[in-house]
């Protein structure tokens, strides 16, 4: 036991830019600030090529498809990741991210444009679920936390840089500029990631263990992006036919997205269960206050967009922060009492939001909220991955690591959609436009709660 002290002891005081960890360090970081660059800087590019493409109408369609169709690339990604190891997925959405800028680069329809963007959302989420099975795999226990803090980091950093270079690109230039020059940039780290994999290629794949559960089929995977794609179309508008998208896509979800998720996800049963359901209702919660709370601003509070856009960068850089803090706090905290704390915050921003329409009360009320609950989710998120990978095998954190993106999209769309709804039946009821917001935050107030109190169950043994 005493010789083997100094080792343990060696190996704790590696760090993430050691020698041994150096190199995967570098390349996940850089696909992870690239990719989210890339996927945060089109977005404000995408309402003036579907003018330009005269297909103004299908615009949401355009908009929600790479959220609907990263289900199905989590899904493709996680179980390749299972059976060879996670670079090679992660090589494979690089690659495919770098094809679908160049498809959306050279549109001529509207449906070219959405094809590009359903190929994004596959690579995008082959990307994020290989990187997160990539940390499970690659570091050891005490180095995880630090991994996805600083994963977190890259991904939100360019939320400060990358939409406005793009609007500033896009007009002043064209916004295919913006696609071709993000192909460029990411086929840096694309080409990377593939050398590391040839350097690497003898590197065994997870040992099988004993833990065995049935693998999702991808077309039950189609099924659901298909499902999530119908209801996000149809909730946009309250016409028949945005009616019958709705019906559809929610009997889709309904029957088919249950064999994505781990056998007790939505009764919480302990353990991984848990912790995917909570990420659902956390990734809710925290999306559509971050919908609401700018359109409030400036329907009602009549805030100029520069301070919006302050109270946006904000809530990346106070997402980061708290992701920075919870990697620093994993020998300290258990990590369900993290969520359960991260949790307690976006309820709480629940409440500032709610406030912030009232007359009496200043803009910027509602403004913080958004802050707010950009802590409670950089203390959330990161740990309920980590929970997610220690409740499950090495063969097995592929499979985690979908579910977890699977529930995170699914709970924005339900969330989102329920929270419209009553947001639509307020403003029916109330002249001021207020009582839209109310009911809409007031529901956010159920899963935050929910969550809180469902943390105990996603803790390790």
């Amino acid at each position: 036991m005493a010789e083997q002290a100094p080792v343990r002891a060696e190996a704790a005081a590696e760090g993430l830019f050691s020698r041994t960890y150096a190199a995967a360090t570098a390349s996940f970081a850089g696909v992870m600030f690239l990719t989210g660059f890339a996927a945060l800087a089109v977005v404000p590019t995408l309402p003036v090529a579907a003018q330009d493409l005269d297909g103004v109408s299908l615009y949401p369609m355009v908009a929600g498809c790479f959220v609907a169709a990263s289900l199905l690339g989590g899904v493709f990604g996680g179980g390749w990741a299972d059976r060879a190891g996670a670079r090679r997925p992660l090589a494979a959405g690089l690659v495919l991210a770098v094809v679908t800028l160049l498809v959306s680069a050279t549109s001529t329809t509207i449906w070219q444009l959405a094809a590009g963007r359903f190929l994004d959302g596959v690579a995008g989420g082959m990307v994020a679920v290989s990187i997160n099975t990539a940390i499970g795999q690659a570091y050891p226990d005490h180095l995880r936390p630090r991994a996805l803090a600083l994963m977190s980091t890259c991904w939100i950093v360019p939320s400060l840089a990358g939409p406005p270079l793009a609007g500033l690109v896009a007009a002043w230039w064209s916004w295919r500029a913006v696609f071709f020059g993000l192909a460029a940039l990411t086929l840096l780290p694309a080409l990377a990631v593939v050398a590391m994999l040839r350097s690497r290629s003898r590197q065994a794949a997870p040992e099988p263990s004993d833990e065995r559960t049935p693998r999702p089929a991808l077309l039950v995977a189609a099924a659901v992006s298909a499902g999530a794609a119908l209801a996000q179309f149809g909730i946009s508008g309250w016409d028949l036919r945005h009616l019958v998208c709705t019906a559809t896509g929610l009997a889709l979800l309904a029957v088919f997205a249950a064999r994505l998720l781990p056998p007790g996800t939505w009764r919480a049963a302990r353990g991984l269960p848990a912790t995917v359901l909570l990420r659902g209702l956390a990734s809710g919660v925290y999306f559509t206050l971050e919908a609401f709370v700018p359109l409030l601003l400036d329907t009602v509070r009549r805030v100029p967009a520069a301070v919006t856009g302050l109270a946006f960068t904000g809530a990346a850089i106070a997402w980061a922060g708290a992701s920075w803090v919870q990697g620093r706090l994993h020998e300290r905290c258990p990590r369900h009492r993290l969520v359960a704390a991260g949790a307690l915050l976006l309820a709480a921003a629940v409440a500032l939001a709610t406030a912030g329409t009232l007359p009496a009360l200043p803009a910027l009320t509602a403004a913080s909220a958004m802050l707010l609950a950009a802590v409670g989710m950089g203390l959330l998120v990161p740990s309920l991955t980590l929970l997610s990978l220690s409740h499950s095998p090495p063969d097995r954190q592929g499979y985690a690591s979908s579910a977890m993106q699977t529930t995170q999209n699914l709970g924005q769309i339900t969330v989102m959609g329920l929270a419209s709804a009553l947001f639509h039946a307020g403003l029916g009821a109330g002249s001021t436009g207020l009582a839209g917001y109310v009911a809409a935050f007031g529901l956010l107030l159920v899963p935050s709660v929910l969550a809180a109190l469902l943390a105990a169950r996603a803790r390790t043994a």
